[in-house]
């Protein structure tokens, strides 16, 4: 991988695609499917823990697999302008609270590129799985095998919400991988990883599976699972094997201060895998289920403010107009319990399970809404079709929180894009130490809109030891806990 070394070197912390593209960020995706039949091979319970004093056999797992790795080629452009940094979770500036901790790339523009990552075969006919970065932006895609053929692959489809693409070549009787159920990994289990790091062909490296579900921070959700296995630039794409030699994940990013193996790396899990897949080889797209909100996780003073008996669930912050969202009823201020049945313990759980409904479904959300428990039905949208989104009093209404505030103006709401709204012209006291600052604007109490001082005030007044302000700053609108006691 030509590239990678040197654009690494120097970096900041941060979580990384590994493979080719010039090591381009890796988007995050939705929550898995069960596979269908579909030619590949089946998911199987075959991830148990093995007995204790016993380790695999990872010679055998190489043995059995290493046919089945492949190398990937790919040749194409760069078309980022050279000044224009490149952050894998956006350019949000200052604002970006993840910002600091994310390296910044600058890619010239229309540069030729030639980049490297792995993959694997899925079906004796010439189905590769990779991940999406790896041939993002390629204009020719080369597939090497162990016996040093190569081929020509054509890309079937390339779904970069979930990191996954569907390459295939034109070949019979192929050595296809085991495909195991990542839904059955455990902390602890072994793992073995195969791939291309850094160019180097057949390379294996062992760990263990360090967490499951794992949520990185982005606007998606992949439940990725993460290992100690030493993956690096080149990896991407490769597969994950379980102690019993099936695959149960597709490597793909690693978070590191060098831009090498740290001890931290995620796998997509092949679950999602295969029915991203399945879609792609039958329609060439892979679509995901959408709410249009805008969620974040609740903690103990937001659960405390909402009137939750423990810190869980998504809390909503925005409802997009004319979404999913807003045609079942749902409303800032709501705290979704459970997604058809199932709880959800943060917003990131939420996020993997509607990314995994499919567009046109009904889905049964569990609610609690000012203390009282409500069920709203939505008809799952599809992120494709996503729409990206008078009062004169004045004074210190807020001075109880330690804020001055006057109504937003016409033109000021129009700017905004909200119907009201409080803009802060000073913050100090309970307000800035929790991180409200001047020019933020109060957009609700505890869920509750608010257009004047003296609304405001009289909620504040209302509540006891805790409110939960809606606050929008730029383009983000996030629930701030605010004590009051």
């Amino acid at each position: 991988m030509r590239s990678h070394r040197p654009l690494l070197a120097g970096a900041a912390a941060g979580v990384f695609a590994l493979g080719a593209a010039a090591g381009l960020m890796a988007p995050s995706a939705f929550k898995s499917a069960q596979a269908a039949d579909s030619g590949t091979s089946a998911p199987t319970n075959v991830s148990q823990p093995i007995p204790l004093g016993t380790a695999p056999n990872y010679r055998a797992i190489v043995a059995q697999n290493r046919d089945s790795v492949v190398g990937i080629t790919i040749e194409g452009e760069t078309k980022t302008s050279s000044d224009q940094p490149f952050n894998p979770f956006g350019n949000g500036g200052d604002d970006n609270p993840f910002s600091q901790f994310f390296r910044q790339m600058p890619h010239p523009h229309n540069q030729l590129m030639h980049a490297q990552g792995s993959g694997f075969i899925v079906s004796s006919d010439g189905l590769i799985l990779t991940n999406a970065h790896v041939v993002d932006g390629a204009k020719e895609v080369t597939v090497k095998l162990i016996d040093h053929r190569e081929f020509k692959a054509k890309v079937l489809g390339s779904d970069k919400t979930s990191d996954i693409a569907v390459l295939k070549i034109e070949a019979k009787g192929l050595p296809a991988v085991r495909l195991g159920n990542s839904d059955k990994l455990g902390v602890g289990d072994y793992v073995l990883a195969i791939g291309a790091p850094f160019g180097l062909e057949e390379t294996a490296t062992a760990g263990i599976v360090s967490a499951t579900g794992r949520s990185l921070p982005g606007d998606g959700a992949v439940p990725f699972i993460q290992t100690d296995a030493a993956v690096n630039p080149g990896n991407s794409g490769g597969p994950l094997f379980d102690a019993s030699g099936a695959v149960v994940g597709i490597n793909s990013q690693i978070y590191t201060n060098s831009g090498g193996y740290e001890g931290v790396s995620f796998a997509v899990p092949i679950n999602l895998a295969q029915g991203v897949e399945q879609q792609i080889v039958k329609t060439g797209k892979a679509e995901h289920g959408r709410l249009g909100i805008q969620i974040q996780n609740v903690d103990q003073s937001l659960a405390q403010s909402f009137k939750l008996s423990s810190p869980a669930g998504a809390l909503v912050a925005q409802v997009e107009p004319d979404s999913a969202a807003a045609r079942a009823g749902i409303k800032s201020g709501d705290v979704i319990l459970k997604y058809n049945g199932n709880v959800i313990a943060d917003s990131g759980q939420l996020s993997v399970q509607v990314n995994a409904t499919a567009p046109g479904q009904k889905a049964t959300l569990d609610i609690m809404r000012d203390g009282k428990p409500i069920t709203v039905t939505a008809t799952v949208g599809s992120a494709g079709s996503a729409t990206l989104a008078k009062n004169s009093d004045t004074g210190d209404g807020g001075s109880h929180l330690g804020m001055k505030l006057r109504p937003l103006t016409p033109a000021e709401r129009s700017e905004v894009g909200v119907a009201g709204g409080l803009v802060v012209e000073e913050s100090g006291g309970r307000a800035a130490s929790a991180g409200i600052q001047q020019g933020d604007v109060v957009l609700s109490v505890n869920g509750t809109p608010v257009n004047s001082v003296s609304q405001l005030r009289d909620l504040v007044q209302k509540h006891g030891d805790q409110v939960a302000l809606l606050i929008q700053r730029g383009d983000s609108r996030i629930f701030v806990p605010v004590g009051l006691g």
